[in-house]
């Protein structure tokens, strides 16, 4: 018989359960969101070392000024002014391969390399080659501002290892970092998607899961910028900044 574990349907007026948790009672008022969050994705209530890194990594995407996704949800918001779900969602649809989320390719390649046999430095060097014969760049590596090292990855390291990680995945990407600065002769900054793909590997976080992670820590920084545009809106500067854009024939 086909079910789910996640939760009780809201027909089941006897029972609210939530992972096999009673939710009025061993949820709410005695999780965290953070802690319910690892609860409903691994069916696991995380440790007192997976609360503490997850959290972290929930944080550390949450905002960065008036990227992409921002904007895009302040322009929405300008038009749905009482609809805050419609604004977060068109946001959130920027979180994809090119911002914020390519934490799931980074995480997918450390979980092959976590597998290999043998020398993980001759597995990092032959890894950069593939990627460099077919011309594809890794995903978890660069950044168009921070050009030698990302302050957010070394942060996040930091915390990981104080709360008691392992730390082999972290040792892996540190291992890939280095031939990928190998291969190019300069320093190519291990970016925030990358260290988080490492430390939730460290906290047993699903690989297919982890984008959702970056989505859900940007929906909160998101939130912000749509209550900002009330307060503060920028929508008509952007209006006005595309009305300057000239029409070529």
């Amino acid at each position: 018989m086909t079910g789910t574990r996640i939760g009780t349907h809201p027909n089941d007026a006897e029972r609210l359960r939530l992972r096999g948790h009673d939710t009025l009672t061993e949820v709410i008022g005695e999780m965290t969101f953070t802690e319910g969050f690892y609860l409903v994705v691994t069916g696991r209530r995380p440790t007192g070392m997976q609360l503490k890194v997850f959290d972290a990594a929930l944080l550390l995407l949450m905002d960065h000024g008036l990227t992409p996704s921002a904007l895009v949800a302040r322009l929405v918001a300008d038009s749905n002014r009482d609809d805050d779900q419609i604004a977060l969602a068109a946001g959130l649809l920027m979180v994809g391969n090119r911002f914020v989320g390519t934490m799931t390719g980074a995480g997918r390649i450390l979980a092959e390399g976590m597998a290999a046999e043998g020398d993980k430095a001759a597995w990092a060097q032959q890894l950069v080659q593939n990627f460099k014969n077919d011309k594809r760049r890794i995903p978890g590596f660069g950044h168009q501002a921070y050009k030698e090292v990302d302050p957010r990855s070394a942060r996040i390291f930091e915390v990981a290892q104080n709360a008691g990680v392992k730390g082999d995945y972290i040792r892996l990407v540190k291992t890939l970092s280095a031939a990928v600065n190998a291969d190019a002769r300069r320093s190519i900054p291990l970016n925030a998607t990358g260290a988080l793909a490492a430390v939730l590997h460290e906290i047993d976080f699903p690989t297919a899961g982890m984008r959702a992670v970056a989505a859900v820590g940007r929906c909160a920084g998101l939130a912000g910028h749509i209550q900002e545009e009330r307060e503060l809106p920028i929508a008509p500067l952007l209006t006005q900044f595309s009305e300057s854009i000239a029409y070529e024939d």
